[in-house]
């Protein structure tokens, strides 16, 4: 195993520094980039197996459980029920549709597509493959998408807030509900001042506090067995009811929530989170097929693109409202 996780620490390290350069960036993306090159480029001997498959489950559950220590419930129940409600049925709507358009995809890519659109971009897809069951591909095509999108986003958002006219504050809400990838988020609200980015950035965080009841309402449906003709088919293996990163994300928000998080661990949770998911992310990028990837990419990304049409005008039309 340790191989593996000495590469897998190289390949982190390099991403840290690469994020750090470019601030739209986040680790999930660049992690998972430098793995599809590693594999492309490189190639995997089986020394390395052991320590990339721990750090594909193990630390990339890990880190996704640790986002739970970034969400401050205060701030995101400051905006009150009107905003958020504006926000979590932009989010709803998005994923069912995007759902809807990629079921011939397959159900796990379609799964994947919808999550990482609707809710947290690259973070969204790894977790709720823990129960949608999809392979390294899935994953791959998805959290290429999204990044994608989120990029063409950083331009077309701000244009969107130019030609309404929006306040500093209605433009955060849309960047921080329309967005994909925090980094992304964090990049528009840099650029156009201190107001936009906190306000973006607690909206944002406020459409990652679904991704808990998500993964666990879709774990409740995919136990199910499929039924063709009338007959139930011979069911998968069940994924998990409720995963364990899952019960630690709500643990997590709970804790801060209640003041039981000192300030200095959660600076540092920041830090360890960011690492633990570009680890994962990296491991799981050297199991990907990059031709394959490449074949499959044109409808997982108009499906995408759709999904993420539909959440910018919903979330512009609400902001216009209210």
């Amino acid at each position: 195993m340790l191989p593996g996780l000495v590469l897998v620490a190289v390949a982190t390290a390099v991403g840290r520094v690469v994020g750090s350069l470019v601030p739209a960036a986040s680790a999930l993306i660049v992690g998972i980039l430098l793995g599809v090159a590693w594999r492309s480029f490189a190639g995997v001997r089986p020394e390395f197996a052991p320590g990339l498959r721990f750090a594909q489950t193990w630390l990339l559950r890990a880190g996704v459980m640790l986002l739970g220590l970034q969400l401050a419930v205060a701030h995101v129940v400051h905006f009150g029920p009107a905003l958020l409600a504006v926000v979590f049925f932009s989010v709803a709507v998005t994923f069912a549709v995007t759902w809807r358009l990629g079921r011939r995809l397959g159900r796990s890519r379609s799964l994947l597509l919808a999550t990482g659109v609707s809710i947290c971009g690259a973070s969204a897809v790894a977790a709720v493959n823990t129960v949608a069951d999809g392979d390294e591909e899935d994953v791959a095509t998805a959290v290429t998408a999204v990044t994608v999108l989120g990029t063409v986003a950083i331009g077309a958002v701000p244009l969107v807030a130019w030609l309404f006219g929006l306040s500093d504050q209605d433009f955060g809400v849309l960047a921080g509900a329309s967005v994909h990838e925090v980094g992304q988020v964090v990049a528009i609200g840099g650029a156009a001042g201190g107001l936009v980015l906190q306000v973006a950035v607690v909206i944002k965080l406020a459409r990652v506090v679904l991704l808990a009841p998500l993964v666990i309402g879709l774990g409740v449906y995919l136990r199910q067995p499929a039924v063709v003709g009338g007959a139930a088919l011979a069911p998968r293996a069940r994924p998990p009811l409720v995963p364990w990163f899952v019960t630690g994300f709500v643990v997590l928000v709970v804790a801060r929530a209640l003041g039981a998080v000192p300030a200095p661990v959660l600076d540092l949770s920041t830090v360890v989170t960011n690492l633990l998911l570009g680890a994962g992310m990296f491991a799981l990028g050297a199991a990907v097929d990059l031709r394959a990837v490449v074949r499959s990419g044109g409808p997982s990304l108009a499906v995408a693109g759709v999904g993420s049409a539909c959440l910018l005008t919903l979330t512009t039309v609400g902001v216009l409202i209210i």
